[in-house]
């Protein structure tokens, strides 16, 4: 993708935006030809008036001239109904189209890999999302649109000016040539502003966003004069960005008020002075309509220097929302199997796999699950455990071995059918702002009798209904509204009711209470019944009834067996065992 390289006007980024109006045909041809219409209507006016002035006034012929001041009321009319079918539709394009790039861009963000989210500011692609995106809207309505309307008046005044007196329209456009190669000058600098001024919105926006997340950690640790500091400098930065702007503005449109000043006053001089000197062909009506015509060649001059910086925001932004569109950070999703009847059976077979290029967190790991079997997976923080769920369900490719489930490998697999066999149960558990039901079911095609069956068959039927509303309760933005073990709760019902082959608890039980962890466990119990189940869990005392227990030391897998088993032989699990015993008994 260019970049801010000092072009004015970047057409790759222009043609890729005109790629999004060709399914709205129909809006562009009305809003072109309704440009053309008004620049014809423009001068038609200040013609008008010559014939007026001209024609009419010296011979005091008053029905001629009630004739003509009715005819420039048609023509006002016909510009004011052509202006609006201009505005409406140009600026309906504009929002019809944005509205298609916000949905392909949304689609194509939800299928990034987690690596992408690992390493991109969350405020950041919310700007691109939806603040760079408005300003694309901007683009057509009030950039592109009124800038060709504006140039197509240009050339129909230039036109009309050189057929009445090629004279004063040389003495017009002499001062042209400057007017735009300040125009030009404008635009330069204007671009690189606009680019500094988007790159310090995401910057205040992914800063505010992150603050305002982690606003328990800023009050618990006192950080609140430091955070506002940094606030300060980074909204300095964006101040200083939007001066820069002002300054080029007050610079530059004094500048065109002059000169056009100075051209009208040069026209009313030469013209009037011609008027009076026999045989001249040049009118006094001539000498009027050249002071409209010069204002509507300049004003819109004026104009398009300004529409032009919106026509430029818009390309910025564009530029950026199509970086994202660029980026290739995608599953290979070429898998095509699908299964809805899944055993469960999974195999790792020399596994590798590293967040960080040459840290490798995985060092060629080897298991299997049987079908219907509950594996428990242990070790020290930074072992590899969740990494392994994460490859599991593809959040991250492999980099050698292969992953298998019923003896096919998970890239077999669609993408979709993959996901909707693996039900995760994670220890920071996510709720939208909606209510207990819509989090449970997220949006999938289950009934509520369905999900209260199921919450009663797991026991945490009770608890749901001692919440106001019960299952329409409502949790707020990320669940603020439970604690965190109701949260873990619901996350437990919500991968029940989605009836997978595999159930994987991430450290599950991890940081919730007794009376919550109890009814997990018990729940845990009644649903890995019969079913392939992984559990990571830092508790050992929870996944003592495991079939097999996996113990885990920096990337590889030093331990195998049932607990008994791998208390007999006192190693790594034993001494882990022993530590949480003891902790236990002094607690």
């Amino acid at each position: 993708m260019s970049d801010t390289t000092g072009k004015a006007f970047d057409i790759k980024v222009f043609s890729r935006l005109m790629q999004f109006a060709k399914a709205y045909r129909g809006l562009f041809f009305v809003a072109s030809v309704s440009a053309i219409l008004l620049a014809g209507l423009a001068v038609i006016r200040p013609v008008l008036l010559k014939i007026v002035i001209d024609d009419y006034l010296p011979l005091k012929d008053r029905s001629g001239l009630i004739n003509i001041v009715l005819l420039m009321v048609v023509v006002l009319l016909f510009e004011v109904f052509g202006r609006l079918v201009f505005i409406y539709v140009s600026n309906k394009l504009g929002y019809s189209i944005i509205k298609d790039i916000r949905m392909k861009l949304y689609k194509h963000i939800l299928n990034f890999k987690m690596a992408y989210f690992d390493t991109s500011s969350v405020g950041k692609l919310v700007t691109r999302a939806v603040t760079d995106i408005e300003q694309i809207a901007n683009f057509f309505g009030q950039g592109f649109f009124m800038i060709v309307g504006d140039l197509l008046t240009m050339i129909a005044v230039i036109i009309a000016m050189l057929f009445l007196s090629w004279k004063l329209a040389l003495i017009t456009l002499i001062v042209l040539p400057i007017i735009i190669y300040a125009t030009k000058l404008f635009q330069l600098y204007m671009k690189a502003s606009f680019k500094e001024i988007r790159e310090q919105a995401a910057n205040l926006n992914g800063f505010v966003q992150e603050r305002v997340t982690g606003m328990k950690i800023v009050q618990l640790f006192n950080r609140e004069k430091i955070e506002y500091d940094n606030f300060v400098e980074i909204n300095g930065k964006h101040k200083k960005a939007w001066e820069d702007t002002v300054l080029y503005y007050s610079i530059f449109f004094p500048i065109v008020e002059v000169i056009t000043s100075i051209t009208v006053g040069v026209v009313v001089w030469y013209g009037g002075l011609n008027v009076m000197v026999e045989g001249s062909g040049i009118k006094a009506g001539d000498v009027f309509a050249f002071i409209m015509f010069s204002e509507m060649l300049f004003r819109p001059l004026r104009q398009i220097a300004d529409k032009f910086n919106t026509l430029q925001m818009g390309m910025v932004a564009g530029n950026r929302v199509f970086e994202i569109f660029d980026t290739d950070s995608h599953i290979d999703a070429k898998g095509v199997l699908e299964n809805n009847n899944l055993k469960g059976e999974i195999s790792f077979k020399e596994v590798h796999f590293s967040y960080v290029e040459n840290e490798e967190v995985l060092r060629g790991i080897s298991f299997d699950v049987k079908s219907g079997e509950t594996v428990a997976i242990v070790g020290a923080t930074g072992a590899g455990k969740s990494t392994i769920i994460n490859l599991l369900n593809r959040f991250y490719e492999v980099e050698s071995g292969s992953i298998a489930i019923d003896n096919h490998d998970i890239k077999e697999y669609t993408l979709l059918n993959l996901r909707s066999n693996v039900a995760v149960v994670l220890q920071d558990v996510f709720l939208f702002s909606d209510t207990i039901f819509k989090n449970i079911v997220l949006n999938k095609d289950i009934p509520l009798e369905e999900v209260v069956e199921a919450a009663k068959k797991i026991g945490i039927h009770e608890f749901i209904m001692s919440l106001p509303n019960n299952y329409q309760y409502n949790v707020k933005e990320r669940g603020v509204m439970l604690s965190s073990g109701q949260r873990q709760l619901i996350a437990f019902l919500r991968a029940y009711v989605s009836k997978p082959s595999v159930l994987v608890l991430d450290e599950a039980t991890s940081s919730i209470d007794s009376y919550s962890e109890k009814l997990i466990q018990d729940a845990t119990d009644t649903i890995t019944k019969n079913q392939t189940s992984i559990v990571i869990a830092h508790r050992l005392a929870t996944i003592k009834k495991s079939d097999k227990i996996i113990v885990m030391d920096k990337g590889v897998i030093v331990e195998q067996g049932s607990h008994s088993e791998l208390l007999k032989q006192k190693g790594y699990y034993y001494n882990l065992y022993e530590m949480q015993f003891k902790k236990s008994i002094v607690s």
